[in-house]
């Protein structure tokens, strides 16, 4: 008999993958996983042509013990106790379609049979003993103080933002827009997200091609000319502020709660000459002290309110615009219904913590309960999957670059976020959409939708 054989497909008595692989079939609820596991002594068991997720050592088996479930899997790959030697999204995509972690909302609780099960199978494994440590990458916000106080709120855009400007810049590319991109729609998209990794694949169709239609887009829809007073909550690096003034002569004030963006934000409108037309504070959207505002645009930052405060922040932006001025409401949205997002799972803990998501519904009734008149509402949920794709795209193309500026803890930490979130995208369990609206008085809309798209 060729032990060798018998150990690479789990049939042998040494080999240990065929084990693992009951044991992740119980922690899913599943018979057969649709991925090839592969053990820490070589084995391997499951479809042969399925994506292999590589179990490196037995502590992987023992965080998922104490934390069945996604928490447990996700702080094993962060500590770079399993990997994904091919396709990440080959290999999460059969993840996050097996048993529970195809059930939208918070991982139901294993059986006492189940854990039983799981149980028996690290001991026979030599997994037992102690609950691992959790990564270091791993958000410790909660004696920061109350949920979404100001000083909260602070430490939690810190840990997602201050992760180092040039590891961004390796990840987003020199458009530094970490929000949905607008792709065309006759295909070149997708090609250029998918192949060619995110660069330019297609003169005019590439990501930062696709990020500067967006920020255009946001203008337009806003209605921007020379003059206008523009606020830009959560302003990132700048690039909304810098697209506004340079293109559409706006006077734009950004804020953030990162320091970190802050810097980079004023030196690139320093480089570009705009410091008469951009400022850049370090600032909660609470503390802003001089509206009115002629416009407001708040792209990807509404997922850091929260839902309790949701109604305070539309109250907040309508006192701070003017009659007849325009507010653009650029937000990810939860698409599973009554259900909510998990606040154990792995990117409240690792990527946004104290982040909420909530529906499109919930968001226009909170626009509309502030008084706002809803002008226009467009869906971009396909485009953020290709955004995350070509993200993901860059940052592999600069694996070894991006381990030297943030450690390699943390370069998984956003490998792992931005595939599952591509994921999340493409499944439509979340969604992103641009909310318009108006503070009614002073001048009229456009008649039509034409005036902007």
């Amino acid at each position: 008999m060729d032990t060798g054989a018998a150990a690479r497909t789990g049939t042998g008595s040494t080999g240990h993958a065929a084990r693992l692989e009951k044991a992740l079939g119980v922690v899913l609820g599943t018979g057969q996983i649709p991925l090839r596991l592969r053990a820490w002594d070589g084995s391997e068991a499951g479809p042969p042509d399925a994506p292999v997720l590589e179990f490196k050592s037995r502590r992987a088996l023992r965080r998922i013990l104490w934390s069945p479930g996604q928490l447990g899997l996700s702080r094993a790959y962060v500590a770079g106790e399993i990997d994904t030697p091919g396709d990440i999204f080959a290999a999460f995509t059969a993840l996050s379609s097996a048993g529970k972690f195809a059930e939208p909302g918070p991982f139901r609780p294993l059986s006492a049979g189940e854990l039983w099960l799981l149980l028996r199978t690290a001991v026979r494994l030599g997994a037992i003993g102690p609950n691992p440590a959790p990564p270091p990458e791993e958000a410790r916000i909660a004696k920061k103080g109350r949920m979404h106080s100001r000083r909260r709120d602070s430490a939690a855009i810190s840990h997602h933002y201050d992760v180092g400007n040039d590891f961004y810049d390796l990840v987003l590319g020199p458009s530094m827009v970490y929000s949905c991109a607008v792709w065309p729609d006759d295909g070149g998209g997708a090609a250029a997200a998918t192949a060619g990794g995110g660069t330019n694949a297609r003169p005019g169709t590439g990501l930062d091609a696709a990020q500067e239609a967006k920020l255009d887009l946001v203008c337009r829809k806003l209605g921007l000319q020379p003059g206008m007073r523009v606020l830009d909550v959560g302003c990132g690096w700048g690039s909304f502020a810098l697209h506004a003034a340079a293109r559409y002569g706006a006077s734009v004030v950004g804020v953030t709660l990162s320091r970190e963006q802050a810097g980079l934000a004023r030196k690139r409108a320093a480089e570009a000459g705009l410091t008469d037309r951009v400022e850049i504070r370090v600032q909660d959207y609470r503390d802003v002290p001089d509206g009115p505002f002629d416009a407001i645009s708040s792209i990807g930052m509404s997922e850091h309110v929260g839902r309790a405060q949701t109604p305070a922040y539309t109250a907040a932006l309508y006192g701070l615009l003017r009659p007849g001025g325009r507010l653009l409401n650029h937000a990810i949205s939860w698409n599973a219904g009554p259900t909510s997002p998990d606040p154990d799972s792995f990117i409240p803990r690792y990527v946004f913590p104290d982040g909420e998501m909530i529906s499109l519904g919930e968001m226009v009734a909170a626009l509309e309960s502030a008084r706002f008149e809803i002008l226009d509402v467009e869906a971009l949920r396909r485009h953020y999957a290709l955004t995350l794709r070509a993200w993901v795209s860059r940052l592999e193309e600069n694996w070894d670059e991006a381990v030297k500026l943030a450690g390699a803890g943390r370069a998984r930490v956003w490998r792992l976020y931005m595939a599952s979130s591509a994921i999340g995208f493409e499944n439509g369990l979340t969604g992103v959409n641009q909310v318009l609206v108006r503070r009614p008085g002073g001048e009229e809309p456009p008649l039509r939708r034409t005036a902007w798209m």
